[in-house]
């Protein structure tokens, strides 16, 4: 191999362990006691070269953001293609399958996007973070906007979908750690399930809760209805 492109290689890999171990520890200790020795300490390597990778912990923190964002972005085209080949509820299932596989590191990475804003520590990363976040939010609409047309969603605004997804995992997230229902929840990985079905077939009129195209809707509900028990 070129000496140039293994030292590039080996440049890399060793940015995605700094990556590793602060997601490490973020997740062991929390954000406000990990520092740039423990992640350096982690990987096993000198704090100065840390900073030949991020200039500063925010950067590694903003990294591990729009890597999180990247990955349901990938997942979200695939799933819509094969929704596009009859499997419709593919989007969806690979939004709450991406958000809800893993609570405690979504819970974590709420609680850093929104002190970053807070403090305005980097309004770039958070302006491209939020851009691919909304192009995940469009395209998401689009499924929505073309299952209404065939009438197996209840015509609402496309937004109040991808809004009630995003609401249902930051409840459950919360749920899932929440120290009041401590003593009520006897299975989490149960509920969490329970949640992420709830929100793969919310607002599905056409009766029907598996993969495939659905028979068209014979009638439009009426606004006032009540949305049915699965979403296509």
């Amino acid at each position: 191999m070129d000496k140039a492109k293994e030292k590039v290689q080996r440049f890399r890999a060793r940015e995605q362990r700094i990556l590793d171990a602060a997601l490490e520890l973020l997740l062991e200790h929390g954000e406000e006691k990990v520092t740039v020795e423990q992640i350096a300490e982690r990987v096993d390597i000198g704090k100065g070269t840390i900073y030949k990778h991020f200039i500063s912990k925010t950067e590694i923190y903003m990294r591990l953001l729009m890597d999180y964002e990247k990955s349901l972005t990938e997942r979200l085209k695939s799933a819509v293609a094969t929704a596009e080949q009859g499997d419709i509820t593919a989007p969806a299932r690979a939004y709450f399958e991406s958000r809800m596989a893993d609570p405690a590191r979504d819970r974590l990475f709420q609680r850093l996007e929104e002190k970053i804003i807070a403090l305005n520590l980097a309004p770039e990363m958070i302006a491209e973070l939020h851009a691919l976040r909304n192009s995940n939010a469009s395209a998401l609409n689009r499924v929505f906007e073309r299952r209404m047309e065939q009438g197996v969603l209840k015509k609402v605004p496309a937004y109040y979908y991808y809004s009630t997804y995003w609401a249902l995992v930051q409840g459950a997230v919360e749920l899932y750690h929440s120290k009041s229902f401590a003593d009520v929840i006897e299975d989490r990985k149960g509920l969490m399930e329970f949640i992420m079905d709830v929100g793969v077939h919310i607002g599905d009129i056409s009766g029907r809760r598996s993969g495939g195209e659905p028979k068209p809707a014979q009638d439009t509900p009426a606004p006032s209805s009540t949305p049915g028990s699965s979403f296509g």
